[in-house]
């Protein structure tokens, strides 16, 4: 068997028609099985033992830590997609990064709340601008702000998309530096426990478990959900060309 060529992978993604096709049945599907993964992530989640440290309050990491891992995966979509539009010209790209943005946006903004309410009980403040993870994550949802800003402050769509894509690459600096932060300053957040944890740092089963199965629960309804906005301004730009079209412009 030969190996496929990653060209025609990314023409097919490229291609308008094609995409719709896909994600038709790809979105609903991604959907059942956010819910289908949701289900078992909260029921384990919410029956786990209360932490010897943070008694029930553990729970909160539930939402709060996929939250912030798709509040990072959103981000490097919409870079991706930036990048790929303001390269290849590519308009389904521009989309799926126009696309993302509010999704992004809404996965931080959960991160942040929900790390307040952890946090209030934990370290005994609502918010701490000393810590690297607080402030770098606030930095990351401004940046999903001034995306959406500068998208709607510019009236020609080709301007504005180009000029938000900048921003956007822009912003991928801040992931690493999100990423790294708690090993390069001072962070009231602990280091890593899931991936690349050292055996004795890293979650026991009860916690893991459910904390990654909700983990692919954001993952696969930021899938779906992205799937159908892309589908939606698929949707709006040609209902506009047409409009144009029928007008004269």
């Amino acid at each position: 068997m030969g190996v496929r060529d990653p060209h025609s992978v990314f023409d097919f993604l490229a291609n308008p028609e094609r995409f719709m096709a896909f994600s038709r049945w790809a979105a609903p599907l991604l959907g059942l099985l956010a819910i289908a993964l949701a289900a078992g992530g909260l029921t384990l989640g919410l029956t786990a033992p209360g932490d010897y440290q943070q008694s029930d309050t553990v729970q909160i990491m539930f939402i709060h830590v996929p939250a912030a891992w798709l509040g990072l995966f959103a981000y490097l979509c919409l870079g991706i997609s930036s990048f790929l539009a303001l390269v290849f010209r590519h308009v389904l790209a521009d989309a799926a990064a126009k696309a993302a943005a509010p999704l992004g946006a809404a996965f931080t903004a959960l991160a942040l709340i929900t790390g307040s309410l952890w946090g209030r009980p934990m370290w005994g403040a609502w918010w701490v601008w000393g810590d690297a993870r607080l402030t770098s994550v606030l930095i990351l949802f401004l940046f999903y702000l001034g995306y959406m800003a500068l998208r709607g402050a510019i009236e020609d769509e080709t301007k504005a998309g180009r000029a938000a894509a900048i921003l956007a690459l822009v912003g991928l600096i801040n992931l690493p530096i999100v990423h790294y932060s708690v090993v390069w300053w001072n962070s009231l957040h602990q280091g890593a426990s899931t991936f690349g944890a050292e055996p004795q740092n890293r979650l026991p089963a009860v916690y893991l478990i459910p904390l990654l199965l909700m983990g692919l629960c954001y993952m696969a309804a930021f899938g779906s959900l992205w799937l159908v906005r892309i589908r939606a301004e698929v949707w709006r730009r040609r209902a506009r060309a047409l409009a144009l079209r029928a007008s004269g412009a």
